[in-house]
């Protein structure tokens, strides 16, 4: 069962053009393109618009975090690039062998993924990093037709309880409920299509400072499904 939501979109080019161009919230609209630069970031142009994903289009992996940051995606106008969130997360995933390079800072600074695909439930940067129950609601059908399009996709890696939840969410619009599924560190779950849902924390400051997350641990999970693709999927 498709979500009719996501129908519309042909390809992830169609979803990207449709995300950058989207005013569907408009607490959202005010908070991104009024939020104030960091003295660190002054003078710089900043993106102000809905963040796409990005990667690779054949991606067996696609990891979902929340949202963009007010001075990470919201300003580089890429997904986890330029705020540390980003600079964790992409490290773990060159160590895992998912990017050819350890950096995340800019648009143009090189970074591919191989055989991964990083996007976020909700598209654009959210007050307090906390988006409404109706943002979320709004966002979905990028989400589901992100998911749809990437059709190779084997492993969806939520980070975080809000993208887990959100993950779910789109699931039970496929027509697969979940009903068992909690947010656990490392844990899984079956997708429709055959696919698995796993879970990890979020790359956040709040988290990796205080070591609920480590690098090592993002990196070994990484790992592990690494290992599970090559050996023919979960």
């Amino acid at each position: 069962m498709k979500s009719s939501s996501s129908l519309r979109f042909r390809s992830l080019v169609g979803v990207r053009r449709a995300v950058v161009a989207c005013r569907r919230c408009p607490r959202l609209v005010r908070f991104r393109e009024t939020a104030r630069p960091r003295a660190a970031f002054k003078g710089e142009k900043y993106w102000r618009r809905p963040v796409p994903g990005f990667g690779d289009s054949r991606a067996e992996l696609v990891v979902v975090g929340l949202a963009p940051a007010a001075q990470g995606g919201n300003r580089t106008g890429r997904v986890f690039t330029g705020d540390n969130s980003g600079r964790f997360l992409v490290r773990a995933l060159y160590n895992a062998g998912f990017a050819n390079q350890p950096m995340s800072e800019s648009r143009d600074d090189g970074l591919v993924y191989d055989n991964c695909y990083v996007t976020a439930a909700v598209k654009c940067a959210p007050p307090g990093d906390r988006p409404s129950g109706d943002e979320f609601e709004k966002c979905a059908p990028y989400l589901d037709a992100e998911l749809r399009l990437l059709a190779r996709a084997k492993v969806v890696l939520a980070l975080g309880d809000m993208a887990f939840r959100a993950v779910v969410a789109h699931e039970r619009r496929m027509g697969n409920p979940l009903p068992r599924a909690r947010f656990v560190h490392a844990a899984s779950y079956p997708l429709s299509g055959g696919g698995v849902l796993r879970a990890s924390y979020h790359p956040s400051p709040r988290n990796t400072n205080t070591g609920k997350l480590t690098e090592s641990m993002l990196t070994g999970l990484l790992v592990e499904i690494r290992g599970s693709l090559k050996g023919g999927g979960q």
